[in-house]
């Protein structure tokens, strides 16, 4: 019988890319997720059961362990941008990484992959830097030999970053960006998901690695470049961060009034703060090339799913092209 790998977060982002690269693997993948009704994509990833969404909230015990059963290797990409009721930095990021880390030792799983972020700190102000770095050592408590894996920002077709900013450039001639000078090192999600499955099979030693692109840019230089591809001229306008607190404070406010009613999809006070450090690679981290692979570039993926935000939308290659014939 093929061996079986647990995916926590399974059907998000980042973590579908991996239960596809595992199913072609030969593995069978468990997609553990809090609504699995809503996971049935992932199903034809593998042939007729090899990969199966199912039931877990990470915050409950008896729901993780039930979700470990069997398991030969997991992978843990639970994580969230913006806290929204029970669902906390702390509750996931923190308490449940440990969790799924602790139980993972005590019922035999031999591999384990954590999904964390640059940026990772302790000492940081942000709560969300502060609880992912919370989660790392809680991991590697219970899991010394697990591989710990610090993106940048991820972009692929179904990314929150550069579909947000290419939606928000359609409405006026502005478009209004918090930290422009700050710097990224955009990673591709099957970069990320390729690094993932390297530690599930055991090809990647233990560890914390972080994950890059083959460019380092500003905030300010990433929006730019988005705006070339989707062929749109706005200008980019830096709000400053004393605007920008106060602004996140009157979103989180009215999302605290109505009990969550209203969602705070804007800005958030501790994302205001992860925005004045730069998200980068560190100079002694091991990396991307220390597993063998070489990252994708922005340019050579964008223009695949960024298209539909240009004024002509699919049609606009056609436009382009029909402006160099010549007329007879």
């Amino acid at each position: 019988m093929s061996q079986l790998v647990t995916i926590f977060g399974g059907s998000g982002f980042v973590g579908r890319y991996i239960a596809r690269r595992m199913a072609k693997e030969g593995w069978r993948v468990r997609v553990a997720v809090r609504h699995p009704n809503e996971a049935l994509f992932v199903k034809p990833y593998g042939v007729v059961g090899q990969v199966e969404p199912v039931l877990c909230n990470i915050r409950d015990e008896a729901s993780v362990v039930q979700a470990l059963q069997g398991a030969d290797a997991v992978v843990n990409c639970v994580g969230v941008l913006a806290e929204i009721g029970k669902n906390s930095f702390v509750a996931l990021q923190r308490d449940g990484a440990a969790r799924i880390a602790r139980l993972a030792a005590t019922h035999g799983v031999t591999r384990l992959v954590h999904l964390s972020a640059i940026g990772a700190d302790a000492d940081s102000k942000s709560l969300y830097s502060q609880t992912k770095a919370g989660g790392e050592q809680a991991v590697l408590a219970a899991f010394p030999a697990a591989v710990v894996l610090r993106p940048s920002i991820i972009f692929g077709a179904e990314d929150a970053f550069f579909n947000r900013f290419a939606a928000m450039s359609q409405f006026g001639p502005v478009l209004p960006i918090i930290g422009a000078e700050t710097k990224f090192q955009p990673v591709y999600v099957d970069d990320v998901a390729q690094a993932a499955v390297s530690g599930a099979l055991g090809r990647a030693k233990p560890g914390i690695y972080e994950l890059g692109g083959p460019e380092i840019c500003s905030f300010r230089e990433l929006m730019e470049k988005m705006l070339v591809v989707i062929q749109r001229r706005r200008l980019v306008l830096n709000v400053p961060f004393f605007a920008a607190r106060l602004m996140a404070l009157g979103f989180d406010t009215a999302q605290f009034l109505t009990l969550g009613l209203l969602k705070n999809g804007m800005i958030t006070r501790d994302q205001v703060k992860n925005l004045g450090s730069d998200n980068v690679v560190g100079q002694t981290a091991k990396t991307l090339a220390d597993l063998g692979i070489e990252p994708l570039a922005m340019t050579s993926v964008l223009p695949d799913y960024l298209w539909r935000f240009r004024p002509s939308g699919q049609y606009a290659a056609i436009k382009d092209s029909s402006r160099n014939l010549k007329s007879h």
